[in-house]
């Protein structure tokens, strides 16, 4: 079994959908499992929905420029009279009549319920049209197979109960279902987190045994940075699962950080692949004597340093280390970097929940803070420490942290 894993960039439109198939007729589909994400910026759409909801605002006007583009991409690919029409309306009216009826004030639970739905619509018309262009397959509620604790935004997989569910698959069919997504105990959908369909192909593949893992992106495969951001990136034809999952510590956007653990447990080959040229080789991830080291940079923007010391100039010691990460936790902010002397702690902290204000109220309660917000993280992997000067110009260097042939600089 092969599992492949298409993003949105890939679906956004009736072409990229066509595409697809394109990609498949290169690579084959017998005994292949698709995943794929909710279509172009859908999920930044339908995310607007859940603010206009709880703004109490005319969501459903949102609603409806979503679904147009649904059937507006649908138009580009069936007959009018195909039933993946009333599909989509369906989809769309669950959207509508969950809204109405819930009463849970918990932001979290509304969000997965309605921003998961843009996975479902996509992967619904992207198998109809695979069946309609000769590559047979069963559609499948990712949520019947992935499940998780009640974590929404963020679960938790109970990897017992998912094993199970997903090796009763056949394994001498092809199926397409959704990234991003799985169901709690109660059958409410949570979300895996941003970016999560790669961790949903991951999942499927380690339970399936997969006999390797392959996403295809917009890029040739994993550089040595992000072309949108650093000039002369080169191809990293082949990286270890430690480097890559390093990268995708680090911050690294083409790699999901959760996603590679499972394929490295079982030694899965992994691949990240265009769907622009497929016939490129991409870059292989797993064991191998080819494995590069090659310099490497990482940019994560929207940061927010922290800095944390005790009023009465005492040290760090373990109980204030305790208190601290338990409020980060709580308000599921994450640390990037850490830096503490005697009296002092500095974190560089991704808050995707906007929580940093709650976090320093509580922690001001009994800490010295300082908040620098829309800082970024700047980091180079294998660099050579003895020509290190060239990172720093034209840099307002607020943090630093050298390790193992790794620069890390807080910027502003």
């Amino acid at each position: 079994m092969k599992v492949f894993k298409f993003g949105g960039a890939s679906v956004k439109d009736a072409d990229g959908v066509m595409n697809v198939a394109k990609v498949l007729e290169t690579q084959g589909f017998e005994n292949c499992l698709l995943v794929v994400s909710a279509m172009g910026k859908t999920t930044n759409a339908l995310e607007k929905v859940v603010e206009l909801y709880f703004s109490r605002d005319n969501y459903r006007n949102q609603i409806s420029v979503i679904k147009e583009n649904h059937i507006g991409i649908a138009q580009g690919l069936f007959e009018p009279t195909h039933e993946v029409f009333g599909e989509i309306s369906l989809f769309f009216d669950d959207i509508e009549s969950f809204l109405r009826r819930n009463k849970s004030p918990n932001y979290n639970f509304v969000y997965d319920q309605v921003v998961s739905c843009g996975e479902m619509i996509s992967s619904k018309i992207l198998s109809e049209y695979l069946n309609s262009a000769g590559f047979t397959n069963q559609w499948l509620d990712a949520r019947d197979f992935v499940k998780t604790d009640n974590t929404y935004r963020e679960g938790v997989v109970n990897w017992s109960q998912t094993e199970e569910n997903i090796s009763a698959l056949k394994q001498n069919l092809s199926y397409v279902t959704q990234g991003f997504i799985g169901s709690d105990e109660n059958n409410f959908t949570v979300t895996l987190g941003r970016e999560g369909s790669d961790y949903t192909a991951a999942i499927f593949a380690y339970c399936m045994n997969a006999e390797a893992m392959t996403i295809w992106k917009d890029v040739p495969g994993v550089m040595t940075g992000d072309p949108r951001k650093f000039e002369n990136v080169t191809l990293l034809s082949h990286i270890s699962y430690e480097e890559a999952i390093e990268m995708a510590y680090y911050g690294a956007s083409v790699i999901h950080p959760k996603t590679l653990q499972p394929l490295k447990q079982k030694n899965i080959p992994f691949f990240v692949k265009s769907f622009v040229d497929p016939l490129k080789m991409g870059t292989k991830v797993g064991n191998s004597a080819d494995n590069q080291q090659t310099e490497s940079y990482i940019l994560k923007e929207n940061q927010i340093l922290m800095r944390i010391s005790t009023r009465d100039f005492s040290f760090i010691a373990e109980e204030h280390l305790s208190m601290i990460f338990s409020s980060l936790a709580k308000y599921n902010i994450k640390i990037s970097l850490m830096q503490n002397t005697a009296i002092s702690l500095e974190l560089c902290l991704e808050d995707k929940y906007n929580n940093i204000d709650s976090l320093t109220r509580e922690l001001s309660e009994t800490f010295k803070t300082q908040v620098v917000k829309n800082v970024s993280l700047f980091t180079v992997r294998n660099t050579d420490l003895s020509n290190l000067s060239k990172f720093y110009e034209g840099k307002k260097v607020l943090l630093e942290q050298i390790s193992q042939r790794t620069l890390q600089m807080v910027t502003q």
